[in-house]
């Protein structure tokens, strides 16, 4: 059952309206600095997941305890990161109802377990990044990667606002092509640098959420291959000394 439940919230996060398909695929994604060693990035990471994507989104398969793996206590976990009375053996469910959520936004917000692994880490990275002030969209955003998207920047207060520029850049042939570009209009509460850093972080947290184990996998997948290196030189000599008797 618990296999079946990753299998439906990869389909889910997998779904997206058929709008910006086209969109996305034209879009130059930038490389996300993504660190599976780094446990100081994935904690920071995490808090930003907690403050403003667990507002809209759920973890649905994902628990508040797996964070020990990047060397949090049960204790800083609770005291921290747990923001809507659950226990810590409980899983990322998500603040806002479903019921509100389609209301606001026309569709619930997908679940993120996942997200990572159906999207990217580049993409993700990107996405974040790529918000930009539309007065035609509903929620007055939109998204240089997903074009018409319905979510809103929540980041906005960190970033700030940007604008997206098209300018007409002429090659050495004399020919014109137009070139969109994303414009800091009005600053936000860090720099353009320091934001990058968040998102890095937060994109960091959502590749290990979407596979806590892995890190633990290669591991043992290393001691598992040194272990049969090993037996494979011992074998070998087992077989030279024991052919030799044969013969």
């Amino acid at each position: 059952m618990k296999q079946l439940g990753m299998l439906c919230g990869l389909l889910l996060a997998l779904w997206q309206p058929l709008a910006g398909v086209a969109s996305e695929a034209e879009v130059h994604l930038d490389r996300a600095p993504i660190d599976a060693s780094n446990q100081a990035s994935l904690q920071r990471g995490a808090r930003v997941f907690v403050n403003y994507c667990l507002n809209c989104h759920s973890a649905a398969y994902m628990r508040y305890n797996r964070l020990v793996d990047i060397g949090l206590t049960e204790a800083q976990i609770k005291d921290n990161l747990v923001l809507t009375g659950a226990k810590v053996g409980d899983t990322m469910k998500v603040v806002m109802p479903a019921k509100d959520a389609k209301a606001w936004f026309g569709a619930q917000p997908p679940d993120l377990t996942v997200e990572a692994r159906a999207r990217g880490a580049d993409w993700l990275y990107t996405y974040l990044r790529g918000f930009y002030r539309d007065s035609a969209r509903p929620t007055g955003w939109n998204n240089t990667v997903y074009d018409k998207v319905a979510m809103p920047h929540v980041l906005w207060e960190l970033q700030g606002q940007q604008v997206l520029k098209t300018e007409l850049k002429r090659d050495a042939h004399g020919h014109e092509t137009e070139v969109k570009q994303l414009v800091l209009d009005k600053p936000g509460k860090i720099s353009p640098a320091e934001y990058d850093a968040t998102i890095a972080d937060l994109v960091n947290y959502m590749v290990f959420m979407s596979e806590p184990s892995k890190g633990k996998r290669l591991q043992l997948g290393v001691i598992v291959l040194l272990f049969l290196g090993l037996m494979f030189i011992v074998s070998y000599y087992l077989k030279k000394e024991f052919w030799k008797d044969v013969h």
